[in-house]
């Protein structure tokens, strides 16, 4: 497939039971003083024959499985209506009408996946515009956040979209819309809300098809990765938290310095924080990382409110880019009000802190300060490249509040996580290095940029 020639939206949706309003948002996208060209793709339980849908229902023969096969879908995707007279049997296929909902959803967004994926990784989408209720807005979001890379135009005008919208956006850029009434048929508040999103998701894509023109998307979003003077940028992340600002602040002028045409992404250390950093380092729109918060996995282990999951350290070691890792802030497990911490911590007579009125933390104690050295080590040691990952362990404390005289100080307990981690590495091939400052102290930061400067080379 080429890439367009023209800015181009695919609007999606479930066209047996949202017909009416997707074609009236088609309409608004493809007429008007400034039409855009729109693929519209199906998505329900039942194909929708009109003629206007260019990407039609992934459905599955009838005596296929419940799983749909990969190959069917694949060959079918793109398929036009038949003929009369032609044969119509594969053509019509299974719908989906006989399986539980939640069976339906995973189908469809599974065989879904890879026209959608395939139109983004060619250049002939340049946005993508769904509408829908709850079953709608699961499948439009699982797409948009699988097959699409942050950056990528990504708008969802939704019922949902009003309440927790994190299972649908989790760590992307998706744009929720709320349809403010259902989208059960058109009235003039819905067609006015409708327009916005068309003339939103029209200019969005307009000016992504704009910066990408002429460029391979592949693998960075299209987005532009040279300096003024055609120089390769240094797109660099960094964790930080609000306990390890004083460190990243001297990082990032550090770097700036040192590395005029770096471009730096700075993640709070929040959960969708680490994850949006992870994601970025997969599609590749990083090159190099100074992990210096880390404390997300000390959520994940001991059950705070703020982890970025279990994979958290995968991304960096397993693409084997360059990356210095550190421990800031891993003294602590994040809560939320006062009440919301476990009853065993204040029974143990742990220490714990009222950050904020809502954020509550928890010192780590040594037990828990063992087990995040380890999971460290275990994602650092299996790196692809371990000559290209620096671990550096801010001897003299991990946060501002683990310093002397400060609530969270406890040397035995940061012993437990330096010691863990040091063993842990132990013929790994990744060189530890202790540093006898505290992670927010102006040597330690200049001690961690000289450390990426050498993996980097330059």
């Amino acid at each position: 497939m080429t890439p367009a020639t023209q800015p181009t939206i695919l609007l999606l949706g479930t066209c047996d039971t949202k017909w009416d309003e997707l074609l009236y948002t088609y309409t608004q996208l493809t007429s008007g003083p400034n039409p855009i060209h729109t693929l519209l793709m199906d998505v329900g339980r039942i194909p929708h024959p009109s003629p206007l849908i260019t990407i039609k229902h992934p459905h599955f023969k009838p005596d296929s499985s419940s799983k749909p096969s990969r190959e069917d879908s694949n060959e079918k995707e793109h398929e036009t209506p038949k003929e009369e007279g032609e044969d119509e049997d594969d053509d019509k296929g299974e719908d989906y009408t006989h399986l539980p909902r939640k069976t339906y959803i995973d189908t469809i967004t599974h065989t879904s996946h890879a026209t959608v994926s395939s139109l983004y990784q060619n250049g002939q989408i340049h946005g993508m515009l769904s509408i829908g209720g709850s079953c709608g807005t699961a499948i439009a979001t699982a797409l948009m956040r699988s097959a699409l890379p942050v950056g990528f135009p990504k708008l969802m005008v939704s019922t949902m979209a009003s309440g927790d919208v994190q299972p649908y956006v989790e760590e992307t850029d998706i744009t929720m819309m709320y349809s403010v009434v259902d989208v059960a048929g058109m009235n003039s508040i819905l067609g006015r809300i409708l327009r916005n999103a068309a003339a939103a998701v029209g200019g969005m894509g307009g000016t992504y098809y704009r910066d990408t023109r002429g460029r391979c998307v592949d693998g960075e979003d299209g987005a532009k990765a040279e300096g003024e003077e055609g120089k390769k940028l240094l797109r660099i992340g960094i964790s930080m938290f609000g306990v390890t600002t004083p460190c990243v602040t001297a990082i990032r002028s550090l770097l700036t310095a040192r590395y005029p045409t770096c471009e730096l992404y700075v993640f709070h250390a929040t959960g969708s924080g680490g994850k949006a950093m992870e994601r970025l380092i997969t599609e590749t729109q990083l090159d190099a990382i100074l992990d210096i918060t880390t404390s997300e996995i000390a959520d994940e282990l001991v059950g705070g409110v703020l982890s970025a999951g279990p994979q958290r350290l995968s991304a960096a070691a397993s693409r084997g880019i360059p990356q210095v890792v550190s421990l800031g802030a891993c003294d602590m497990v994040n809560y939320g009000t006062p009440e919301t911490v476990p009853s065993r911590f204040r029974e143990a007579g742990r220490e714990i802190y009222e950050h904020n009125p809502t954020v509550t933390i928890v010192r780590t104690d040594r037990e828990e300060s063992c087990k995040v050295g380890r999971f460290i080590a275990e994602k650092l040691g299996g790196a692809r490249r371990p000559d290209r990952v620096k671990v550096l362990v801010p001897g003299g404390g991990v946060s501002l509040l683990d310093v002397p005289g400060q609530q969270f100080w406890d040397p035995e307990a940061d012993e437990g996580l330096f010691g863990a981690l040091e063993e842990g590495l132990k013929g790994s091939g990744v060189e530890v290095v202790r540093h006898p400052r505290d992670v927010n102290h102006p040597e330690f930061a200049q001690a961690a940029v000289d450390l990426l400067a050498g993996v980097l080379g330059y």
